[in-house]
């Protein structure tokens, strides 16, 4: 077995076969065994890291979340019970200096969900586009209606819709594409729903709910993903992104969701974590080779030229490299989505 990797599996039905096998150079994660397999096979030279007690979640997990997992209960329960804000608030306890047992959980679940992430996307057929924009963005408002329909396009176009898996334009975005499949009228009809509760302020439960209703009522949308934080858990996930990749660590998160965004990136108008964003991904394209680099494209004009001046910082710092041409400003969700799919 050496070099071999057993994460999270329940092995008390393969005793047999485990012990007539060389145990030396495996390892297994957060593994279930019969009684005395697994002291066996530690004395047979294997690496055992075993079920971490008091931690309420899996950091061994070979699989990424679903909205249906984070929020499970939220029909009739708060949502401070549900997985997601239990999680968050076991984080919050953690405290900036937590026990080494909780720094090696959080650490290994963040490895497992990159690891789960890509093994998604490896069996992905179509290309990833990152749609960021800020959170403040409230169901029934322009913004995020006009995320929404940027998010339907680009899944109609065949791309697959990742976004920071937050509330606001993120939320948005996913729900556009996970209701693409169906006309129109049903996203304005979610739309509709939605704006009964326009933010997660005061209360994420109603908040959560009116979404829920609309995944009830819809439940055979297109594949969406998000990947949110709980260093925003403030801030719930939300429950259209089919896909959820949450992390702990708040700048392996933005890393992975920038890097795994091959296909391009739409930028909606947001605030300091989408300028973070604009120029983090600025900083790959600056450096990538020609064929790694990815189209960026800012939508909004007025705002990112006059509100927030982004763009002819962006542009002089494209002058002369390959990413020159792939740096674009439009008005409309139909100009950024033409783009990406002549990209």
């Amino acid at each position: 077995m050496h070099g071999w990797h057993f994460q999270s599996v329940d092995l008390r039905e393969r005793s047999a076969e485990l012990v007539q096998l060389r145990a030396s150079g495996a390892i297994f994660m957060g593994c279930t065994f019969a009684q005395g397999v697994e002291e066996l096979l530690r004395s047979r030279g294997a690496l055992i890291f075993p079920t971490l007690p008091h931690i309420p979640f899996n950091p061994y997990r070979g699989h990424l979340y679903t909205g249906a997992e984070l929020f499970e209960g939220i029909g009739t329960a708060p949502y401070e019970s549900v997985p997601d804000a239990r999680i968050y608030q076991w984080s919050m306890q953690a405290g900036h200096a937590p026990a080494l047992h909780a720094t090696l959980a959080t650490a290994m679940h963040d490895h497992a969900i990159s690891d789960a992430l890509d093994e998604f996307l490896e069996h992905l057929d179509r290309p990833v586009v990152g749609v960021m924009g800020g959170h403040a963005a409230a169901r029934g408002s322009a913004q995020y209606a006009q995320a929404a329909q940027l998010g339907r396009a680009l899944s109609q176009a065949g791309f697959l819709v990742a976004t920071g898996g937050g509330p606001g334009a993120m939320e948005a975005a996913n729900l556009g594409a996970y209701l693409s499949p169906y006309d129109g009228g049903t996203l304005e009809s979610a739309l509709s729903t939605l704006a009964a509760v326009p933010g997660f302020r005061p209360s994420v439960s109603n908040w959560a709910r009116a979404a829920h209703a609309v995944v009830q009522a819809y439940p055979d949308g297109a594949q969406t993903l998000g990947i949110p934080t709980w260093f925003y858990g403030h801030e719930p996930p939300n429950m259209f992104a089919t896909k959820i990749a949450k992390y702990f660590t708040n700048a392996l998160r933005e890393a992975v969701l920038l890097d795994r965004s091959g296909g391009g990136i739409v930028f909606l108008p947001g605030a300091a974590g989408t300028v973070q964003e604009i120029f983090q991904d600025a900083c790959e394209n600056y450096y990538a080779a020609e064929t790694a680099v990815a189209p960026m494209i800012l939508v909004g004009r007025s705002y990112w030229e006059t509100e927030l001046p982004v763009l002819p910082l962006l542009t002089a710092l494209a002058k002369g490299r390959a990413m020159d041409t792939m740096v674009h400003v439009v008005d409309s969700v139909e100009e950024a989505c033409a783009l990406l799919t002549t990209n």
